[in-house]
């Protein structure tokens, strides 16, 4: 044996180990740092209370988060099921599937979230871009690029059809246009921004690029072929 060998590289499982882990301790730290503002909407939302749990921003960022166990069982069951019919990519697109849903719907249901002269105050539209940032503040910039980031994150892993970086942005801006659009339209007293359609698609754009390497590419081979054929003898 060579005393020049490589040493050999850290097991993939240990590796996503380690990621799931810092994962899983960067959103126990950002829950602490928002658990006063988040746990005034508890006692509405133990209470199964629409007003002040399900109208608030709070009550449902509150409500995603707690239902996060749920979501973890539902990737279990459907991995499971994948596996046991001989699926493969079973948990990945579990995963995606779920991750999905889960973190699109809750920034749906908020954007879409009338406010207090919903229905009386007029339909109000910006279609100067960057004129808005200004008044975003850093707190609403990151919230409008978080928007859709689950979205751009899980889309290319799941279909092989938006694995790439243009099509990952025609979605995120169509979806983000779409809303705006609805907003105006609903006139939920919200201001229909062209920085919001911006700010979004960037951050699907930047969650996309964050999951490349797991994108579904349809393109995957056998595990039996990944070796090559040992050359005849004789």
């Amino acid at each position: 044996m060579s005393q020049h060998a490589p040493l050999p590289a850290p097991p993939r499982r240990a590796l996503r180990t380690v990621l799931l882990g810092l994962a899983v301790l960067a959103l126990a730290g950002a829950v602490f740092v928002v658990r006063r503002p988040l746990m005034m909407s508890a006692p509405m939302c133990v209470a199964g209370r629409w007003h002040g749990c399900f109208d608030t921003f709070n009550g449902v960022v509150l409500m995603t988060l707690a239902a996060v166990p749920l979501s973890a069982l539902v990737v279990w069951v459907l991995a499971r099921r994948r596996r046991a019919a001989g699926a493969s990519r079973a948990w990945r697109t579990s995963l995606a599937e779920v991750g999905l849903v889960h973190g699109t719907l809750p920034f749906l249901w908020l954007t879409m979230m009338p406010g207090g002269a919903a229905g009386v105050a007029p339909a109000r539209v910006s279609l100067v871009p960057l004129r808005d940032l200004v008044t975003m503040g850093a707190l609403g910039i990151v919230g409008n690029l978080l928007g859709l980031a689950f979205l751009g994150f899980f889309a290319p892993v799941r279909f092989a059809a938006l694995a790439s970086v243009p099509r990952v942005l025609a979605l995120g801006a169509g979806c983000s246009a779409l809303v705006e659009t609805a907003q105006y339209v609903l006139r939920l007293d919200r201001v229909s921004s062209v920085d919001d359609v911006l700010v979004n698609t960037a951050g699907a754009v930047l969650a996309a690029l964050a999951s490349r390497r797991w994108w579904h590419t349809g393109a995957q081979a056998p595990a039996d072929r990944s070796r090559p054929a040992p050359a005849p003898t004789g």
